[in-house]
């Protein structure tokens, strides 16, 4: 009886790490499972933050049509489960959403609209050259105002008359 114990103890215990052991070292393509990049929107010529999930990696790297390819750091260690870079955009990026690509050991994982690149602002004249109000708003703009400016002067000006009164 205490045979048919040990054997059934024994069956669990290797039934137990036999079916651990495969999840433990999954790697497969689906290693990689997420990429977020802090903050989500960044000046030409800032830094961002990239953080990619997965299991072991050694040698990993992320890159964007707005910044060079970087080396992930992280990844590889034993219990880490993430990988970092900090990359800087490149100061002529295009404004506008860009994607990031993981590479790990041949793993590939692209996130689109990964982050955005802020545009400039137009300066000069008060923008309103090329993008913004055109002459028109800017004409309608000023009559309003010196509507405003006579009709405040013929108020202040009726005002002073009645308290000479």
């Amino acid at each position: 009886m205490r045979r048919y114990r040990a054997l059934a103890v024994s069956a669990a215990a290797v039934a137990a790490v036999g079916l651990a052991a495969p999840t433990a070292d999954a790697g497969g393509p689906s290693d990689l499972s997420n990429i977020v990049a802090t903050p989500s929107a960044v000046a030409p010529g800032g830094q961002l933050t990239i953080t990619v999930d997965g299991g072991s990696c050694d040698n990993g790297t992320v890159e964007s049509p707005a910044f060079p390819r970087t080396r992930l750091s992280g990844l590889g260690r034993v219990g880490s489960n993430s990988a970092t870079a900090t990359v800087t955009v490149d100061r002529d990026a295009r404004a506008g959403t860009h994607e990031i690509t993981a590479d790990c050991n041949g793993r590939r994982l692209t996130r689109p609209n990964a982050f955005t690149v802020l545009g400039g602002v137009r300066g000069g004249i008060g923008g309103g050259t090329e993008t913004g109000a055109t002459r028109t708003d800017m004409a309608i703009g000023g009559g309003l105002v010196a509507a405003a400016a006579i009709g405040g002067g013929v108020f202040w000006m009726r005002r002073r008359a009645e308290n000479q009164v």
